[in-house]
């Protein structure tokens, strides 16, 4: 093509390819994420681009390729975090969380559209599939070690698995994501209506307590706000699964691993049984002396992102308030935050802090937090995971810097 029709040179699909190095469909992948835009020729034959704008992203392109050395950074349309805020897709995160239910932010954050009274349902072979291997696992097994034997019997049920295209991936996480829930232990039997939600699901296995409406959508509050954020450790866990083409449970799989690590999902566990005690002693400065006199760090405060509150904890925190049974919990959380700010701690409330409310007002267990962000940032994984499907493979691929002896050296 390459005319100057409009003002400007356009270039043709295949000469766009060809100049950024990729593959004809992962120019509208490009398009599809906003890094482009197309323009469809008068006489049908195809689509066409501006010269410039695709000049700019192949130098965009080549300049990541080309960062040194601790200058890596994955270019992503999912999740901006800036002055103390973030986005999903542009979107406000906490307002989107806070409008509409997990299924519906998560299709959001696949797609870019709403998708009003979306529910997911776990298919019954991969469901079976996955509980008859959680249910073998060893009694003590915590709910990481559940998820992830989840992940694996769901891959094995479904034979479709290696189609990388976007139909195939969103279909295998729309069924994968209930499934993970559905295998995990069920506390009390479901003796209550319901409108199929993922978050009412999810409710029965965190806890023995009927769940009231209120209750309900904070957990599902909790879940929106949960879905991503940015690139935390198990996401570019995923992402580099993803680079090597890795099927989409494989690279859950990774995420989860890398969750699993003590400074990343162990966080909210820690949080609420500190949360437990302050409860039982009356009080929080003499637990957070205790924390500090030991060389630990208090959980449930501070992060890295953000200079003042957490966002999510903000939001959670607010409509905490409308829970009744959440006051004791919520007076001991703002309790340990105060006593942290009078001491000049310089720290705020994070997210895990604001789970704890919610996990020990409701009769969870310790662990309820780490299960509950297992099950939302999967959806996150899967869709870091379909962006990184439409990069170079193998990008992430960093060169090692050698400090061992200089060969040759005897032999051992």
């Amino acid at each position: 093509m390459d005319d100057q029709d409009g003002g400007g040179r356009r270039l043709s699909t295949r000469q766009t390819a060809e100049l950024l190095g990729v593959k004809p469909a992962t120019v509208y992948a490009y398009v599809s994420r906003g890094q482009l835009t197309s323009r469809r020729d008068p006489v049908g034959r195809g689509s066409s681009f501006d010269a410039g704008e695709v000049e700019a992203l192949a130098l965009r392109s080549r300049r990541e390729a080309a960062a040194p050395t601790g200058e890596f950074s994955v270019r992503t349309s999912l999740t901006l975090i800036d002055s103390d805020r973030f986005w999903f897709r542009g979107v406000d995160a906490v307002e989107l969380a806070s409008r509409y239910r997990y299924e519906e932010v998560a299709e959001w954050l696949w797609t870019g559209k709403l998708v009003p009274g979306a529910l997911f349902t776990a298919p019954p072979e991969p469901l079976a599939a996955a509980r008859r291997a959680v249910a073998a696992l060893p009694e003590h097994s915590g709910p990481v070690d559940r998820l992830r034997v989840a992940v694996a019997a769901a891959a094995v049920a479904d034979p479709l698995r290696f189609d990388l295209s976007e139909e195939s991936v969103l279909g295998s996480a729309r069924c994968l994501i209930p499934t993970l829930v559905g295998a995990l232990p069920e506390l009390a039997a479901q003796r209550w209506g319901g409108d199929g939600r993922l978050a009412r699901r999810l409710w029965a296995r965190l806890t023995e307590r009927e769940p009231d409406p209120d209750a309900l959508a904070v957990l599902d509050l909790a879940l929106g706000l949960l879905t991503d954020h940015d690139l935390a450790a198990s996401t570019l866990a995923v992402r580099v699964a993803a680079s090597a083409r890795a099927h989409p449970y494989a690279a859950v799989s990774a995420g989860l691993g890398a969750l699993e690590g003590p400074l990343h999902g162990a966080a909210g566990r820690l949080a609420h049984r500190m949360l437990v005690e302050v409860l039982e002693r009356g009080g929080a400065a003499p637990v957070v002396a205790e924390y500090l006199r030991a060389g630990r760090r208090v959980p449930g405060l501070g992060h890295r992102l953000y200079r003042g509150e957490d966002p999510r904890a903000t939001a959670l925190f607010a409509r905490l308030e409308g829970l009744e049974q959440a006051g004791p919990a919520l007076a001991a959380a703002r309790e340990v935050a105060g006593v942290m700010a009078r001491h000049g701690g310089g720290l705020h409330a994070n997210v895990d802090l604001a789970l704890s409310v919610l996990t020990v007002s409701c009769g969870m267990a310790a662990e309820a937090g780490e299960t509950l962000f297992a099950v939302a940032r999967t959806a996150g994984w899967i869709a870091h995971a379909l962006e990184e499907y439409q990069e170079r493979p193998l990008r992430m691929r960093p060169s090692g810097q050698y400090i061992g002896p200089r060969p040759p050296q005897p032999m051992p």
